[in-house]
């Protein structure tokens, strides 16, 4: 099979392959008609730009490197898609790539990217162990962390202020009248270490005895949270509400209460954290925090773009605030 060249539709058109190129890139020196005429033979060929060759001569891809810890999970899509959005409406293109929960192919993964010489890197870390892990190969090319705060290490990040949402949410339940809150999560990251944080401190100002399920799994899914929350209902009930670190837990747990004729919310309260898209579906309206998805996004694409097309240098730090989104799945007691 061979593919098609700019001289073929030269030859095909009969122009100059001079005047092709031309009309490929926008030049002024070609009239309307005969570039559109171009175009459109171009199209009926199947020509398709060689990037490779392109960005030997302009020592620039256009491509930014996306890794994600798993995509299946929607957090994880819904900022990736809004990533994508952001990156194609200034010329860059999106190559996406998975790390999963082995440290060594979230290093392979980024080694693949500098490989195909991606002008910057995007990347969600798996741990707190992330940044070291690849801190070699960071280095070497533009990179900002997304939605994992890394607290005061020399890198940018954009994050959601993942204590100030497990605060709110506390603060929420403690308003409705809970008194007896139970936080449903785990610690493997310094998100989820911030999130175990903001509602210690919640129970610290308000008199509430702190109480913890911690979950012993890498990452959060919403058969884990189902998991967990089964063995959890197997035995007594002596609090009110749960606080889940994330919305994929808070889903799990409802699958579990439900199996087991707990009802949410009138026998239980629950509350999640992220607002993926599920949680406003009808039948789940999931009381949960809000991260700014697109914000984030759209603000890390930015703070990349201003490392490779200026050269910044430094880092930043950018925090966001999370909200309160109130649905269905809280009662007031008493």
């Amino acid at each position: 099979m061979k593919s098609v060249t700019l001289k073929d539709v030269a030859k095909a058109a009969g122009v100059s392959y001079a005047t092709v190129s031309r009309a490929l890139s926008g030049s002024p020196q070609i009239g309307s008609e005969t570039r559109e005429r171009i175009i459109k033979l171009c199209d009926e060929m199947g020509y398709t730009t060689n990037y490779v060759a392109r960005s030997m001569v302009m020592k620039k891809t256009d491509l930014i490197g996306l890794v994600v810890p798993s995509i299946d999970n929607q957090f994880n899509s819904e900022l990736a898609y809004y990533a994508e959005m952001s990156a194609r409406s200034h010329g860059y293109n999106i190559m996406l790539c998975n790390s999963g929960p082995d440290m060594k192919q979230e290093k392979t993964v980024v080694k693949l990217l500098l490989g195909r010489q991606v002008d910057g890197i995007l990347i969600v870390p798996q741990s707190p162990k992330t940044y070291e892990n690849i801190r070699a190969y960071a280095d070497q090319v533009p990179t900002v962390f997304l939605s994992e705060n890394l607290r005061d290490q020399p890198q940018s990040y954009v994050a959601v202020d993942n204590s100030r949402g497990a605060y709110i949410g506390t603060k929420y339940l403690y308003e409705l009248g809970h008194r007896d809150i139970l936080y449903f999560g785990r610690r493997h990251s310094t998100t989820h270490q911030l999130r175990a944080e903001g509602y210690m401190k919640a129970c610290q100002e308000l008199g509430l005895r702190q109480r913890f399920f911690n979950s012993e799994f890498s990452h959060s899914s919403i058969n884990n949270g189902y998991q967990l929350a089964r063995d959890l209902f197997s035995k007594s009930l002596d609090y009110t509400a749960i606080f889940a670190s994330t919305d994929s837990n808070a889903l799990g747990i409802m699958k579990a209460a439900d199996e087991m004729h707990i009802d949410i919310p009138n026998r239980l309260s629950l509350i999640g954290f992220d607002n993926i898209t599920a949680t406003g579906m009808p039948r789940i309206e999931l009381t949960t925090i809000e991260q700014p998805k697109r914000e984030m996004a759209v603000q890390a694409v930015d703070m990349l773009r201003d490392k490779i097309e200026n050269g910044t240098q430094g880092y930043v730090h950018q925090i966001l605030l999370p909200t309160l989104i109130k649905r269905g799945t809280c009662r007031p007691l008493g």
